[in-house]
């Protein structure tokens, strides 16, 4: 196991996809059950409650009890929820609902009601952190209009609000940057797409997705990357890349669950506002898919 007691985040942690039944209600049992296979197959841990989760479509209940039941299956320590809510208070109290499950990191977005300033993103990180966990940021200038830009982490970090980032803006030149700025802040993959170039420039842990479907051989990337071994990791990336760009498409929680669904796992649907994907998209998600089971990568 790459994780260490006191930085929980490192190593491989995926994203979960959350199973629905077909009235689209949480089957908590099936989620347990998929928590445990994917530590069983090489992943270090899981992080309920992010959007591949769809978390913004659960009720209060259900959020409280995806982390409790993460919990139980694997264990606090290898769980890092997703705690992102609208309001400040609300991510904290989130935060403070992870701990208490036994819980040891979670992930927090900056403020994503609307485009916040700087003195805003500080307020929020520092409001969270005093629920006395550590705290990932996650930084989507994509999808939350607000960048946790290089200094802006490095400001956070300096002030203990923050210990590492998952990074998902896609320009990885930011990986040497932040090293400089701020040393002491775990990097961590933020999207699948990019995988072995974070992992060149220093990456620690990886916030995934695509495990969900194939953690073994994502398990095995991952490990060749950051351990150094180029050569057996860029064929895997050049193996897995049609799958992994998916992740940062707009239909990634559609893509990965129709992946889950075709190597065997439970993926099915998701809740709306999300929908079908297209029949184009479904044929080319599946060829890619079928593909990787074939090459062995399943």
């Amino acid at each position: 196991m790459t994780t260490t007691e006191n930085r929980p985040w490192r190593g491989v942690l995926v994203a979960t996809a959350l199973p629905l039944d077909d009235d689209l209600r949480v089957d908590y049992g099936r989620y347990a059950e998929h928590c445990a296979w994917l530590v069983e197959n090489g992943c270090d841990g899981v992080v309920p409650n992010g959007s591949l989760g769809e978390y913004q479509v659960l009720t209060p209940e259900e959020r409280a009890k995806v982390v409790e039941t993460a919990v139980a299956a694997i264990g606090g320590p290898r769980v890092m929820p997703g705690v992102a809510a609208y309001g400040s208070a609300e991510s904290r109290r989130w935060a403070e609902q992870a701990r208490d499950a036994g819980c040891t990191s979670v992930m927090l977005l900056p403020p994503n009601a609307y485009r916040a300033d700087e003195r805003s993103v500080l307020s929020h990180y520092a409001e969270v952190a005093q629920a006395g966990v550590p705290v990932v940021a996650y930084n989507n200038p994509i999808d939350t209009k607000v960048d946790l830009v290089p200094e802006l982490l490095a400001k956070l970090h300096g002030e203990g609000y923050i210990h590492a980032v998952k990074e998902f803006s896609g320009d990885v030149r930011r990986a040497y940057q932040l090293a400089e700025l701020a040393p002491g802040l775990d990097l961590l993959i933020g999207a699948d797409d990019v995988l072995l170039e974070l992992a060149i420039a220093g990456a620690k842990g990886w916030v995934a997705g695509y495990p969900n479907a194939l953690p073994r051989s994502s398990a095995q990337l991952y490990r060749a990357a950051v351990g150094g071994d180029l050569g057996t990791a860029r064929k895997l990336y050049e193996q897995l890349h049609p799958l992994l760009r998916w992740d940062s498409k707009v239909e990634f929680v559609q893509a990965i669950k129709l992946s889950m669904d075709i190597v065997g796992r439970h993926g099915g649907r998701c809740r709306p506002p999300r929908v079908p994907l297209l029949p184009e998209q479904e044929a080319t998600i599946r060829a890619a898919t079928e593909k990787a089971v074939a090459a062995g990568l399943a």
